[in-house]
This record gives C-alpha cells, sequence and structure tokens, in this order.
C-alpha cells in the first residue's frame, strides 16, 4: 500500500507533578520537606529513515503521544522522563500544518533527527520552595502541559531520474529491465498507481536512482486523471527522461507538447530541469518507418539528427545527442529510439543518464 499523505495529530508528554513530601525517620520527628520534582515530558522527533519508501505505517492512525513524564517522590527522588515519540520517514518527507499548510519541516537527508515538538517541564517538588519562614511548604509545582500540533505528512520521491510519459508508454517495463523494481506491468491505462523506486547499476561504484511516476494526461496539472497527486512527486528529481510511445495513437511530437505544458504549468522551475527523450517501441515498426517518425520527431522539436555515437547506440536507428562542450539546457541532451522489450539501445540509454545526473548536480 502507497500512502504518500497523511493527517496526523501528535502531542508531546505533559511533565510530572512535583511531589509535596517530609522526611519522615526514626529519631528524626521533624524532618524537612523532601518531594522531589516531576519527570520531563517526551519530546517528538522526526527521524529519516531511506529504507522507509511510504507513510504506510501511519494509516489508520489518527493521534500519537509521547510518554508523560512520573510524578516526584519523597526523598528527593525525581520522577522518570516520558518516552519520546519517534516518528520514522521516508527520505522526502514534508511536514506541513494541516489547517494553514504552512511548511513546518523538509525532511530529505537520510539519518536527520529533527525535534518536532518539546515535552512539558516536570513540576519541582516542596522541597525547593523551604524557607526559613515556611519550614513545611505544602506546595509543589505541576508538570507543564505537553505541546499539540496537528500535521500533514506529504511525501515527495527523490530520484535522480524521473520518468515522465502517458500512460502504456513503456516507462515501468524500461524500469523493470534496468533496475531492480518490479512494477505490474499490463497493456492498458494507468497499470501504475504507485511511483516505483529503481537503483540502476552502471558498474561496482556508479548508480542512480530511477522513479517510474504515473502516467499523466493533458489536464494532469488541473487535477485530472491521477492529476496533481502523483505530478509531486517529480518536484524532487534532478533530471527528467522523457517517454515518447512511437506506437500510440498520438503523434509522437503531440505527446511531448503534452507532456511539457503540464509540467510547465505545475512547476516553472520543474520543466527548467535537465532533460532528455526516449522514443518508445521502435521494435514495432520496420527499420524505414521507425527511421522516418524518429527523424520527424527530432525536427519537429527544432533539431537535427546526428552527434558524436559515443554511448554504442543501434546504428541502424537515427538517434540526437548533444555537443558536450556547448549543452543547452532548453534542448534535451539525447533523443534515444529504444525497445525494452528487444532490449534496443538500453544499455546506451543507462550510460547516457548517468552522465545527464552528473550533468545536473554540477548545473
Amino acid at each position: 500500500m502507497f500512502v504518500d499523505s497523511v493527517e496526523l495529530t501528535v502531542s508531546s508528554g505533559k511533565g510530572g507533578a512535583g511531589a509535596v513530601s517530609f522526611r519522615r525517620e526514626k529519631f528524626i520527628p521533624k524532618g524537612g520537606p523532601d518531594g522531589g520534582d516531576g519527570g520531563k515530558g517526551g519530546d517528538v522527533y522526526f527521524v529519516v529513515d531511506k529504507n522507509t519508501h511510504t507513510l504506510s505505517h501511519f494509516k489508520g492512525k489518527k493521534v500519537l503521544k509521547a510518554e508523560n513524564g512520573k510524578p516526584g517522590e519523597g526523598r528527593k527522588k525525581h520522577g522518570k522522563n516520558g518516552r519520546p515519540l519517534v516518528l520514522i520517514v521516508p527520505p522526502g518527507t514534508e511536514v506541513r500544518d494541516a489547517e494553514t499548510g504552512e511548511l513546518l519541516l523538509d525532511l530529505t537527508e537520510d539519518g536527520q533527527k529533527v525535534k518536532f515538538l518539546e515535552g512539558g517541564k516536570g513540576g519541582l517538588g516542596n522541597w525547593h520552595f523551604r524557607s526559613a519562614s515556611n519550614q513545611k511548604p505544602t506546595y509543589a509545582q505541576p508538570g507543564l502541559p505537553g505541546k499539540t500540533r496537528k500535521i500533514r505528512l506529504e511525501l515527495k520521491l527523490i530520484a535522480d531520474v524521473g520518468l515522465v510519459g502517458f500512460p502504456n508508454a513503456g516507462k515501468s517495463t524500461l524500469i523493470s529491465v534496468v533496475s531492480n523494481a518490479r512494477p505490474e506491468i499490463a497493456n492498458y491505462e494507468f497499470t501504475t498507481l504507485t511511483p516505483k523506486l529503481g537503483v540502476v547499476s552502471i558498474d561496482e561504484y556508479k548508480s542512480f536512482v530511477m522513479a517510474d511516476i504515473p502516467g499523466i494526461i493533458g489536464g494532469a496539472s488541473e487535477g485530472k486523471g491521477l492529476g496533481l497527486r502523483f505530478l509531486k512527486h517529480i518536484e524532487r528529481t534532478k533530471s527528467l527522461l522523457f517517454m515518447i510511445d512511437l506506437a500510440s495513437y498520438r503523434e509522437p511530437f503531440k505527446q511531448y507538447e503534452i507532456l511539457k505544458k503540464e509540467l510547465k504549468k505545475f512547476s516553472e522551475r520543474l520543466s527548467k530541469r535537465e532533460f532528455a527523450i526516449a522514443l518508445t517501441k521502435v521494435d514495432a515498426f520496420d527499420e524505414a518507418e521507425a527511421n522516418e517518425k524518429i527523424e520527424k520527431f527530432i525536427k519537429d522539436i527544432g533539431l537535427e539528427p546526428g552527434g558524436e555515437n559515443r554511448y554504442g547506440l543501434d546504428e541502424r536507428y537515427r538517434y540526437f545527442i548533444q555537443e558536450t562542450e556547448h549543452l543547452e539546457k532548453s534542448k534535451p541532451y539525447f533523443v534515444f529510439p529504444i525497445s525494452s522489450v528487444s532490449n534496443i539501445n538500453i544499455r546506451p540509454l543507462m550510460f547516457a543518464l548517468y552522465d545527464l545526473v552528473k550533468i545536473g548536480e554540477k548545473s
């Protein structure tokens, strides 16, 4: 179960009350006050754990509370501090005020630990209030109350490459071929209902994270189809791979135009990320027809086929690669025809995407 947004009411613990107590021992009939202090209420922490991928462990939970501090005891015994409430979340989790939408925390780094709510302070026992004029204080402080906050947790996946395309464009098939992810694959739209992450290994020391984002349709930025619920997951990806289905009833250039438009309407910043294009299902045509479609698309987006074949692309098909000395962010880094099923240009695609990620990190 993928859960990307939950609302919770979280509370830190109340401080324990101070004790009212007097020393009573044999041969000491008039012992003074010895009431101990109450324990501190438990704090509320957020901890980021990269081994956690969803917010599903919060599903069905509405109220979470840290432990209250224990009251103090006689003989100046300090009450036990309340256990903290530790909320484990995946990287990319935002903590927002449930009522105003204000961003309270942005949790992105694995191992990050942030104190969110302070527990209530324990009350002072009566021995603190002894004086020459009041040798038998019968007063001790109550513990201070904890703090309560109604929050909304929102998960935005962090990946190096986000796959963007219409439903059934081949995103799930690609990620299953190049990574350890095993998304559901079938020949109908919206097979992918939840984002999937996969680690793509180039060699023993080089890898990157790919996110299979659910399919976009025209109007997604207004909430049509799966809409904004999943568009937001692309926000944190470092670079984008547009997956254009050559076998679709939609013209390849029309697909590209709609995808770019939806991204720009959703996030101006996102639309300016480094990107590349994969023309999928090239094996659905003979070489002449495939090359005609590829060349037309490359020219439709204002480019010319060609470039140095530094990734070992299949020479049967046309392609476009930018020159590394004169990179332009407004243009795709490359346009590759691919087939995940027939394994056409898959290894070159992996190497090129790795370079794209490195280019994005430098910019």
